[in-house]
């Protein structure tokens, strides 16, 4: 009887396995480079009087009496 490919399996599995974190390490190191930053200012947004969406807040008006 031929002996069986359990070794020959193993070792591709084993490499594959490796393949897949390394390649999922440079993804994230990959999307680590390329981040703008999630800073709270960069994520807000607001609405003026006219229901429109602006990344600008609101002038404050001065109310005359």
């Amino acid at each position: 009887m031929a002996k069986s490919n359990n070794a020959y399996i193993k070792k591709q599995k084993e490499f594959q396995r490796k393949k897949k974190q390394q390649d999922k390490q440079a993804r994230k190191e990959e999307r680590k480079k390329n981040a703008t930053g999630g800073e709270l200012e960069n994520m807000l947004a607001y609405v003026d009087e006219f229901g429109n969406i602006t990344s600008t807040p609101p002038q404050k008006k001065t109310e005359q009496l």
